[in-house]
């Protein structure tokens, strides 16, 4: 792990990280809405269309797997990650329609060492993923565990 971008102490409030774009596909909503979220907006155009959310629009749990993929491709597999306790705050704020291109980005709201485990810090982010018409689609905040450079050696 000592080679990798991202520790502890490379983080601080106000950094941004972009995340990338992601174009999304009708197949790719209904692909992961029969494995996972079984509801008709999610699987049938008509059906969404039918629905407040306007068309065939990806579960909420599939735009956060998106925003996942998109923080691992971005910086997670170049940092000490360890992990994180949790999400502290989520909200899915417009749909994602089949044909969106969404574009993410990170702001380190706050960094601290643990007081229990030297070596390791808690990086508090934000995330914010637009659609292609700047519309917020999806709000996140949590915290990431991040080994210090030293502590990853």
């Amino acid at each position: 792990m000592t080679a990798k971008k991202w520790a502890f102490e490379d983080f601080h409030p106000g950094l941004t990280i972009e995340l990338g774009e992601k174009h999304v596909t009708a197949a790719e909503i209904v692909e992961f809405a029969r494995e996972f979220d079984f509801q008709p907006m999610h699987l049938d155009e008509e059906a969404g269309k039918a629905s407040l959310l306007g068309g065939l629009s990806a579960s909420g749990w599939h735009t956060c797997s998106m925003l996942m993929r998109m923080m691992c491709d971005a910086f997670l597999l170049d940092s000490t990650s360890q992990g994180a306790p949790g999400i502290d705050y989520l909200r899915w704020k417009k749909p994602v329609l089949a044909g969106d291109t969404l574009k993410a980005a990170s702001t380190v709201v706050a960094t601290r060492a643990s007081s229990s485990r030297p070596g390791l810090g808690f990086v508090t982010v934000r995330y914010n993923i637009v659609n292609q018409r700047g519309e917020t689609v999806l709000e996140m905040q949590n915290s990431g565990m991040f080994l210090a450079r030293g502590a990853a050696a």
